[in-house]
């Protein structure tokens, strides 16, 4: 399975593993790609300037299907449930985000997942901990489908692989007057969206949709998170509000999650509010640096110790 990376920025490298060795990677959402991140991955980097960060190196890949991303062929994709779910494929993308890491010459990653972003990473969790530095989960959910919500991705793929239409979707684009936020019922919104919406081919949207029903259920993943965290959703997300969004916090026993709450959001809160997402971003780059460096520290006090006692044994 074929990875399409997007770089939007690139640290200088000082060392393989250290504190300023780890890449910001955003996972985008459906049913867009990796350019729902460009407004904000922008207001990371310049936000990480003046809080001393320095340049990070900040990736956005496109997932299997999205964008320049490649429809996986059915040998990538893992076997196929009666129903026409594909059950492997979430692990398999999983394992082709970490190789694109590996390949690049990284260790570990902080992984930011945005609604189905946020599958991926928590898979990525679940497979690869060791590749995780650190992790938020934005406006998404740890529950695979129930059958309703399984039921109608798998009408969706059909429909669009049958038709090439992208018809079944675009209501991601639509606002509803009484409930959206006050961007997405805005024109610039609506456009946007629906640009990007149009960008996609349909045989990637279909296989993302069977790749989604496919999912396990990931909350027990939840407790086993011990690395630094962020779980941030718009107030007016229709379904990933704080009700959804803060008991996932309080479920990451492991950790000391930073749980924000956007105001006036709806579910595409890098799109909706780019500034107001980069914050606990940028806040969370600053929290794995610092923990790396005190282990750092760490391990040269340790190594210091250890010449000491060899030369007094000596």
């Amino acid at each position: 399975m074929r990875i399409v990376n997007h770089v939007y920025s690139r640290a200088p490298r000082h060392g393989v593993g250290g504190a300023q060795d780890v890449p910001l990677v955003l996972v985008h959402a459906f049913p867009v790609d990796h350019h729902m991140w460009d407004e904000c991955a922008a207001r990371i980097a310049e936000q990480a300037e003046r809080e001393g960060l320095g340049t990070l190196t900040i990736w956005a890949p496109d997932m299997p299907g999205a964008g320049e991303g490649p429809v996986p062929d059915a040998a990538a994709s893992g076997p196929m449930a009666d129903d026409g779910a594909y059950p492997q494929a979430l692990d398999r993308m999983a394992d082709a985000y970490v190789a694109l890491l590996r390949e690049a010459g990284y260790r570990r990653a902080v992984w930011a997942g945005l609604s189905m972003g946020g599958y991926l990473v928590l898979d990525i969790h679940r497979r690869h901990p060791d590749a995780v530095a650190g992790i938020a989960l934005c406006d998404t959910k740890a529950d695979a489908d129930g059958p309703e919500a399984h039921a109608s991705r798998l009408s969706i793929a059909e429909t669009m692989e049958a038709t090439g239409t992208r018809e079944p979707i675009m209501h991601f684009a639509a606002a509803n007057p009484l409930r959206d936020s006050t961007v997405k019922r805005s024109h610039e919104f609506i456009a946007r969206m629906t640009a990007l919406i149009e960008a996609q081919d349909p045989r990637g949207v279909a296989w993302r949709e069977r790749m989604a029903a496919g999912r396990p259920d990931l909350n027990d993943q939840l407790q086993l998170i011990t690395v630094p965290a962020a779980v941030v959703c718009g107030d007016k997300d229709p379904s990933s509000p704080p009700a959804v969004m803060g008991p996932i916090a309080e479920r990451m026993t492991g950790t000391t999650p930073a749980f924000t709450v956007i105001e006036d959001c709806g579910h595409f809160s890098a799109m909706e509010h780019p500034d107001e997402l980069a914050r606990p971003l940028v806040a969370l780059m600053a929290r794995v640096r610092t923990l790396d460096a005190m282990r750092e520290d760490g391990d040269a006090e340790d190594a210091a110790k250890d010449d000491a006692a060899k030369e007094d044994r000596a």
